[in-house]
Formats: structure tokens, sequence, C-alpha cells
């Protein structure tokens, strides 16, 4: 198909979704923010399967008008991180719920509504929203985000000027099946300040997010979150972060369940020694799962760090894709990017894409990238097997050993052996489902 066709089937594609849309209710500056992301979106077009970052992903039900129903799933287990001791912010189907969300004053730390920073002439989050996404497309179209910049309905702003006695956690609930939530939340750590922040929950039928991260010197953001119950939902994320000189930026994603997710995830290390790692391990079954993580960290300055670790166990069709790369800048001397995608592959009927990529215009580094797919390693399943334990065990006990790297990416240890166990019951789960 010829590019100038392909070009116009975008623009008429969006034009269509944009019809029957208006841009939310802002005061002068977030009416600005607002105008300027739909300006971009329009410039760029909604994404097309010919899109070189949409090729292995078909974007058509992340476009669409209507959102897709899903099924709301009925299970009786708490939501993960429900035990922590942290300051709740709720949302259900896209829609703040004060009752369920905890008192949002906490000593160092600033958290209001998007909607209602918004709503104030002046706020620092006009130096944030859509700030980070805009120079995001620097490098690579990221047309979906500029959509939620125009079109999110709420979010949570956060300033941290201190580390904080709690963790925030952002609980998605769902309760429509054909909610279509689109939130925008921006957060900005303050110089020596530090913040971790927990997402879970399936959030919609439909779910748009994104995240803009502003990494002062010497601060540190820690990201642990988790898309998971809801079989049958949707969701498209982008997450961005600016890191300062010696500033330290850690963003972890576990995956089960879901028709299509995809999570964008794009890193500037703009001072010198800051470290940047993005780790993610999704578990998908069935051929309706398909599960894309894209990532694209740029090194612009001095003696930096990047760690990109994924992991992706597919079986009974399954599709896991992985696009990663690594952008060293003229005169980001001795920067250390390392870059590792790898899945195991349960069946041969299901399927790992990847694309990693390097692009150094700097003579003293030391990056590198890799990219495997593989089985379960018969050697070392026999050796369970010979020492009594069942096959159905053996496997999930590898599969969980398979996916130990990208956990141990999460600073903080409780929540990694959180995750570990929900991942132990949902191989659980379906080992019982099919020995039923």
């Amino acid at each position: 198909m010829a590019r100038a066709a392909i070009r116009q089937q975008k623009i008429d594609a969006t034009e269509e979704r944009l019809s029957g849309l208006s841009l939310p209710e802002s005061g002068a500056w977030g009416q600005e923010a607002r105008e300027a992301a739909l300006e971009r979106l329009r410039s760029m077009g909604l994404p097309h399967r010919r899109d070189e970052y949409w090729k292995f992903t078909d974007p058509g039900t992340l476009t669409r008008a209507e959102a897709p129903p899903a099924a709301l799933l009925d299970a009786d287990e708490a939501a993960v991180f429900d035990d922590v001791d942290a300051v709740r912010v709720v949302f259900v189907d896209g829609v703040f719920d004060p009752d369920a969300s905890s008192d949002l004053t906490m000593e160092g730390i600033e958290i209001v509504r998007l909607s209602d920073a918004m709503a104030s002439d002046i706020h620092w989050a006009r130096d944030l929203y859509g700030v980070l996404e805009a120079r995001s497309h620097e490098n690579v179209p990221r047309p979906l985000a500029a959509f939620n910049t125009a079109f999110a309905t709420d979010g949570i702003v956060i300033r941290v000027t201190a580390t904080p006695s709690k963790p925030v956690q952002v609980k998605y609930l769902r309760k429509s099946e054909r909610s279509d939530a689109i939130l925008h939340h921006c957060v900005k750590v303050e110089t020596g300040a530090s913040l971790t922040l927990l997402e879970s929950g399936p959030a919609a039928a439909r779910f748009s997010k994104g995240l803009e991260v502003d990494v002062a010197d010497g601060a540190q953001m820690h990201l642990v979150k988790t898309q998971g119950r809801d079989h049958e939902r949707r969701a498209v994320t982008a997450t961005f972060a600016r890191l300062g000189t010696e500033s330290v930026f850690k963003a972890f994603c576990l995956t089960v369940n879901g028709v299509l997710t995809r999570n964008e995830v794009v890193v500037d290390l703009t001072g010198d020694d800051a470290v940047a790692h993005v780790a993610g391990a999704c578990l998908g079954d069935g051929a309706d799962f398909h599960h894309d993580d894209t990532v694209f960290i740029t090194h612009d300055a001095q003696r930096c760090e990047s760690r990109q670790v994924f992991k992706k166990v597919l079986r009974n069709g399954a599709t896991g894709v992985f696009q990663g790369k690594i952008l060293v800048k003229p005169g980001a001397q001795k920067t250390d990017g390392y870059q590792i995608s790898q899945s195991l592959l349960l069946d041969e009927a299901s399927q790992f894409l990847a694309k990693p990529e390097l692009e150094i215009y700097a003579d003293d580094v030391a990056c590198s990238h890799g990219s495997t797919s593989g089985a379960i390693d018969r050697d070392a399943l026999y050796y369970l097997r010979a020492r009594g334990v069942p096959e159905g065990i053996a496997q999930d006990l590898l599969t969980l050993a398979f996916v130990a790297e990208a956990l141990e990416e999460i600073e903080n240890e409780a929540y990694a052996e959180a995750l570990r166990e929900r991942l132990a019951q949902w191989l659980e789960r379906r080992r019982e489902r099919k020995q039923a």
C-alpha cells in the first residue's frame, strides 16, 4: 500500500474517532495543554498496522469509537497490595471514588486530583502535563499518548518534597462491562526525595493511562504495577520519565490475563550518573492473549546506567511482543546500557516477536542487548521429576525461576514476594483447571 494511501487512512480514522468527542473542561493552562495534544494527534494520526512500532500489534480495538465489551471477573481473592500500609487513591471505571480512598494528606507529599489541579489558574503540574509526552515524539510518534493527554478525564498529580512514610497506591476497580476510562497522572519528585507508587487493578473494559514523572537531582522514584484478573480487558499505557543528576527511576510491571495490553515506557536520562531500570513479566494463556512492551531509553548525559529486563511466559497460542531501544547521544560517555528480552514458549502455537535496538553516537560506552525464545529445560524438568515432583508442579517451578530475574529488579523485597505469590497462585489455578 502506498505511503500516501496509508496516511490518508490514518487521517480519516483519526477524524472519525474524534467526531464524537470533545475536550474535557479545564482551566486556561489545562485547555492549552489539551489543545496542543490534540494538534499533535491530528498531525500524526492514530496508529496503523503498517507503522514501524505497530507492525506486531493491531491497534484497531484501541482506536475504535466504542470499547469492546469485557466480561467482569468474579474473583474472591484480595487485590494485590491490599495488605500494604499505603495512601490509597481509588478509581472505579475511571471515576475517582473519595469514599474508598484514603485521606490524601501526608507529610512530605502533596496529592490532588488532576481535575482540581487543572481548575487552578496556577499549578506546578502545568510544567509537566503533556510536556514529556510531547517531547517523546521527537524519536517515535506516539499518537495514543497524545490522545490520552488531550482527553484524560481525571487522574492524580503528586509532588514529593520529602520522602513520605508510606507508599502511594492507585487502585483501579471495574464494575462495568463497557467502561472506557482515560486517566493521566503527573509525579514530580523534588531534589533528594523519594516515592514508591503502587498500581493495581483492571481499571476498565478499555483503559488508557498516561504517567509523566520528573525525577529531580538525587531523587528516587519506584513504580510497581500489576495488570491482571480480568480476562477480556484491553489496556494501553504510556509512562514517561525524565531523570536529573544522580537520580533513580525503577519501574516494574506484572501482567496476567487480558486480551490486549500495550505498555510503552520512555525514559530520558538528562543528568549525569542517573540510573533507570525498566522491567516486566507477563504470563499469557490462550490465543486471544496479546502483550506488547515497547521501551525507548535515551542516554543524554555521562556515566548513566539503564537496564531493560523483560520475561514472557506464553502458552496455548498466546503472543508476546518486545520492542526496546537504547539511544546514546553524542557526549553521553561512560554509558552502561543493558537490555534482555526472553520468552518461555510452552507450546508450538505461541509466539514471541522481538525487536531489540541500539543506536550509539558516543565512543566510550558499554551497551548490550539480547533476545531469546525457548521451551522448558528438559534436563531441569527431568531432574525435578526424578525427585518425585509431579510434572505440572515442576513446570510451574521452572516458570517461576524463569521470571525471577525480572522480579529481582523490584527494590522492595516484600513487594517482589507478593508478586511471586500471585504468580504461583495463577499457575496453580491453571494447572488445576487443566487437570479437571
